[in-house]
């Protein structure tokens, strides 16, 4: 079981008591219907597979998703999920999509930046990654903001990217490599 911690957090794996917690998080509307509206799970079931999934796959050897609960070292409380997906193995290292979601009373105060960054480090040191890239809608200043903070470089703009809330807006992409992230952080 993987277990990291900031001065303010735990940042760990799911765990079968946690499925109730998982469910509320995946099916807040605040925490995931704006910009997380493809992964928000939509009904009881759908979250009970979903979590049945991400319980079987954090014991498998090749494992691919590596998605962490977010919780309030003081109490343990849920903040959010942070973590990334491996979307393909290369000689050089594991390559992975980045992201992470809050409940929004949890937004502004530096949590997501805080577990961002941990789970960068776990990736780069431990967890054989080379390439780290994410994403957001350019209006979405909060996660990109997230991404700077953590030390990703813009890596594209595509301007009318994506459809949302019935309109075309634009996407960002940042990355982050082994060599850049070693260079700042030795």
């Amino acid at each position: 079981m993987i277990k990291l911690e900031t001065p303010r957090l735990v940042i760990r794996d799911y765990t079968p008591a946690d499925e109730e917690e998982y469910y509320q998080l995946k099916s807040d509307e605040g925490a995931m219907l704006r910009y997380q509206s493809d992964i928000m799970v939509h009904s009881r079931e759908e979250s009970d597979r979903e979590f049945a999934g991400v319980l079987e796959d954090a014991v498998k050897p090749d494992r691919q998703f590596y998605f962490f609960r977010v919780e309030l070292k003081e109490n343990g409380r849920q903040v959010g999920s942070v973590g990334y997906t491996v979307t393909d193995r290369t000689p050089v290292g594991k390559l992975v999509h980045a992201g992470y979601f809050y409940f929004p009373e949890f937004w502004g105060r530096g949590y997501g930046t805080e577990a961002f960054r941990e789970v960068l480090h776990f990736a780069f040191k431990e967890g054989g990654v080379y390439r780290v890239t994410t994403g957001c809608l350019a209006e979405n200043k909060g996660s990109e903001r997230i991404m700077q903070k953590c030390g990703l470089i813009k890596e594209a703009e595509h301007v009318d990217w994506q459809w949302h809330e019935d309109r075309m807006k634009t996407r960002l992409e940042y990355r982050l490599l082994k060599p850049e992230y070693d260079k700042r952080n030795g």
